[in-house]
């Protein structure tokens, strides 16, 4: 869509906004911007200070870096979750995945990444040592391994099973021979639920 066919640059610089988005198209771009144009004017406002306001005020969790309105999530906060498992994951994409499953009451820990050596990510750009930490202070009985299986995310589950080693805790995986996919977000979340509760020990993950 070239520039002549805009008759005002607002809308354009509009679309070319929204196209900046993943998955956004030029032609979507226009169809979202044309109905917010439809629109009144306050409810544009409080679509656009939404965003503002995420990232003016959004925190990561002190303690599992996953997004926080506080300096500690309401997840780690809960006194109702089980502050003696820890389930390891890439991303908080995956959190919300599994927490949609609804058949984890542990806590998290967002790693923000897995061991990627094509693309320049070691163990230390990821927060794996603030793992060990907690696994060190806070009385963890049983850390989940829940990266995705692909090599990177397989590389990195032994990287930290390794860390763990010398503590006296309980390493376990998602279970395997289910088609959970290469990324927990796309797996439904019966699949990934059931991968949860059927999770095995790490060591036997490799039969």
């Amino acid at each position: 869509m070239s520039t002549q066919q805009f008759s005002s640059s607002l809308l354009e610089n509009a679309v070319n906004e929204f196209a900046k988005l993943p998955g956004i198209g030029r032609k979507t771009a226009l169809r979202l911007v044309l109905h917010l144009l439809k629109q009144s004017e306050f409810d544009v406002e409080v679509f656009g200070n939404a965003f503002i306001q995420l990232r003016k005020e959004i925190q990561y969790c002190t303690v599992c870096h996953n997004i926080s309105d506080t300096g500690v999530c309401r997840i780690c906060s809960n006194p109702g979750r089980d502050h003696e498992t820890v389930c390891v994951v890439e991303n908080i994409k995956d959190v919300m995945s599994i927490e949609n499953t609804q058949q984890f009451r542990g806590l998290y820990h967002v790693l923000g990444g897995i061991i990627s050596p094509m693309d320049g990510i070691g163990p230390n750009d990821l927060e794996i040592e603030s793992l060990i930490q907690r696994v060190q202070d806070e009385g963890v009985k049983e850390v989940i391994l829940a990266l995705s299986t692909t090599m990177e995310g397989d590389t990195t589950n032994f990287f930290i099973f390794r860390k763990l080693a010398p503590f006296n805790i309980k390493t376990t995986t998602i279970a395997r021979g289910i088609a959970i996919g290469d990324e927990l977000e796309y797996a439904d979340e019966v699949t990934l639920g059931r991968s949860i509760l059927n999770r095995v020990e790490f060591t036997n993950s490799f039969k």
